[in-house]
């Protein structure tokens, strides 16, 4: 069955996906993309003008996901922000003790794409904000006194599994990520505070 247009770009955006992450961005070249996608180099420089744009839209897609996933888990968690903290710890390590996971995408696309002016670089920091202010956002509903100090304090936390787990893997130092975000949480917003109503 023919695809569309917009079939085959997200089909060889997925394939890019996957070479990208497990090879690297600046190892895997267009050439080996089409041909793992099963297209003709023409036909992926009329979905993606160059291989820029390509990086461009893996890191953009990355980010789609993981934002998913964040509000999924968010949402499961209940009601009490305490609690949705502490299950993305839990989920985010439980990501990178499998062995689907080389490492943080947006990491990994920062080391290899310094440029700020490139939109892999400018795409991967999008989603490092993103991350901090979603955790701004949780830690403002705790009632704390300083909530975006300690948005700070779980974002390195945060960021160090994920680096940590990558060189050290996820039985090193990163094991121990979850129980430091607790300590620090509780160090600020004993459990015995009742979060701030969203409601009306």
């Amino acid at each position: 069955m023919q695809r569309t247009a917009a079939e085959t770009r997200s089909h060889v955006l997925r394939v890019a996906q996957q070479l990208f992450y497990w090879r690297g961005i600046r190892a895997t070249g267009v050439d080996l993309v089409a041909t793992e996608a099963g297209v003709a180099p023409t036909t992926l420089y009329r979905l993606f003008a160059s291989k820029d744009e390509l990086v461009g839209a893996y890191v953009q897609q990355a980010d789609d996901e993981f934002r998913a996933l964040f509000r999924s888990v968010v949402t499961a968690a209940g009601n009490d922000p305490r609690d949705q903290i502490l299950a993305l710890f839990d989920e985010i390590f439980a990501q990178v003790a499998s062995d689907q996971c080389r490492g943080c995408a947006f990491l990994m696309t920062l080391a290899e794409f310094p440029d700020p002016e490139l939109s892999a670089h400018r795409n991967a920091v999008a989603a490092k904000v993103w991350i901090r202010d979603r955790l701004g956002e949780l830690t403002a509903r705790l009632g704390v006194d300083d909530p975006a100090a300690l948005a700070d304090q779980l974002t390195l936390i945060f960021e160090g599994l994920h680096a940590s787990s990558q060189s050290l893997g996820a039985q090193g130092p990163a094991k121990h990520a979850r129980r430091l975000a607790e300590a620090v949480l509780s160090a600020v917003a004993p459990k015995s505070v009742a979060p701030k109503s969203t409601g009306p």
